[in-house]
C-alpha cells in the first residue's frame, strides 16, 4: 500500500529524559557503587516529579544497575569479585569472537574509527590523564565497542552491550583505588595493528592476553 505517512519526529519522554540522565550518572560514576538514592533528593536536583524518577529507578533495577538494600531502599549496584570473575570470563569470550569477525568483516571507515579512538586516549594520557580517568574510561569503552560493530554481527553487539554496562560500573568501582585499569593504550594499539591487517590469530590472541591482563589488574 501506497501512503505518505511518515513517523511523527517526537521528544523524548520526561521519564525517558529522566532514565537515561540517572543511567549516565551511575556508570560515569558520577553517582558510586553502593551510594543509596534518594528520590526525593533526585526529584529536586533533575526538577522532576518523583513518578518519573520511580520508573526510571526500577528500569535500571531491570538492568541490574540499582539493587534493592535492607531497609527497602535502593543503592548503585556494587560489583563483587565472584561477579568480576565471570563477567570478565563472559567478555574474554565475546571480544575473542567479536575481534575474530572484525577482522574479516570491518570496512576501511571501521578500521579508522577504532584506530581513532586508540589516538585520542594516546593524546589523553600525554596530556596528564590522572585527573580525567572518567574520559579516559569512555574512550576505553568506545575502542572495545568500534571493534564489536565492525563485527557486524548484530546478536554479538547486544549480548556484548550488556557486558559492558556492568564493565562501566565495575571499572568506576576499581579506578577509585587502582589506577594501573587505566594502564592499556599499548595493549590497545597492538590490537587495533592487527585488526588492520586482517591478522585474526594475532588479533585473537593479543585481545585475549589484554582481557585477561585487564582481568589481573582489576580483580
Amino acid at each position: 500500500m501506497n501512503s505518505s505517512l511518515r513517523s511523527i519526529p517526537r521528544a523524548k519522554s520526561l521519564q525517558e529524559q529522566t532514565y537515561l540522565a540517572l543511567r549516565a550518572s551511575i556508570l560515569s560514576g558520577e553517582i558510586l557503587p553502593g551510594e543509596k538514592l534518594v528520590e526525593t533528593q533526585l526529584a529536586k536536583k533533575l526538577e522532576v516529579s518523583r513518578t518519573p524518577i520511580r520508573e526510571a529507578i526500577r528500569q535500571l533495577q531491570r538492568e541490574n544497575l540499582l539493587t534493592a538494600d535492607t531497609s527497602g531502599g535502593v543503592k548503585v549496584t556494587v560489583i563483587s569479585a565472584i561477579d568480576a570473575e565471570q563477567l570478565y570470563d563472559c567478555r574474554i569470550a565475546l571480544e575473542e569472537l567479536a575481534v575474530r569477525e572484525a577482522c574479516t568483516q570491518a570496512t576501511l571507515a571501521q578500521i579508522q574509527k577504532i584506530n581513532k579512538w586508540v589516538r585520542l586516549a594516546e593524546q589523553l594520557l600525554e596530556s596528564g590523564f590522572q585527573e580525567k580517568s572518567a574520559e579516559m574510561l569512555e574512550i576505553d569503552y568506545q575502542f572495545y565497542l568500534a571493534i564489536v560493530e565492525s563485527s557486524s554481527n548484530k546478536w554479538l553487539i547486544y549480548l556484548l552491550d550488556q557486558v559492558f554496562d556492568k564493565m562501566k560500573l565495575l571499572r568506576v568501582q576499581t579506578t577509585k583505588s587502582n589506577r594501573r585499569v587505566l594502564e592499556i593504550r599499548e595493549e590497545h594499539s597492538q590490537v587495533a595493528q592487527a585488526i588492520a591487517k586482517r591478522d585474526t590469530e594475532t588479533a585473537v590472541q593479543l585481545i585475549r592476553t589484554h582481557l585477561l591482563a585487564s582481568k589481573e589488574r582489576v580483580i
